[in-house]
């Protein structure tokens, strides 16, 4: 999300396009967003919506803000290297997705993977785009429950 930019967000449809050239496939990536997502990119777009970026560099506007800047954050939280990354994101959505039972193709389109079957990948450009957004209006809500303190099961140590 660093390198968004707004002209490739769309909040009335709820989608962020990812033009080709920026994607390592070089095929471009819808994004469903979430409500969430909406309302916070709107609040952001207040902020950063005159400058070509969403999240621009601190030094100029005309710049992306660097990968970077997301592990230094975590790092001044207390996050060491080996807790969490910027990266490490995508990981924990992907584990939760899938220990939800969420379908393996739609985990794997949100997070434009590739089909490793080269005869599949020739002939599936299925983007699930109405399965992925309910999938990740699903997970912002689990995110925005384990913020506003949802339940937390304590248990016993086993021998």
């Amino acid at each position: 999300m660093s390198y968004a930019e707004w002209s490739e967000i769309n909040l009335d449809e709820a989608e962020w396009i990812i033009p080709a050239e920026k994607m390592k496939m070089k095929r471009t990536h819808i994004v469903p967003l979430s409500s969430q997502a909406v309302d916070i990119l709107s609040s952001i777009h207040q902020l950063t919506g005159n400058a070509n970026y969403v999240f621009h560099s601190e030094r100029t506007n005309t710049r992306p803000m660097s990968e970077n800047t997301i592990n230094a954050a975590l790092r001044r939280l207390g996050y060491s290297k080996e807790q969490m990354t910027g990266h490490g994101f995508r990981s924990m959505a992907s584990t939760r997705l899938n220990e939800q039972g969420y379908n393996v193709d739609w985990i794997e389109t949100q997070l434009a993977h590739c089909e490793g079957n080269s005869v599949r990948a020739a002939y599936n450009y299925a983007q699930y785009l109405s399965e992925r957004k309910l999938m990740m209006q699903w997970y912002s809500d689990y995110l925005y429950r384990l913020r506003d303190g949802a339940e937390i099961i304590h248990f016993a140590k086993t021998k």
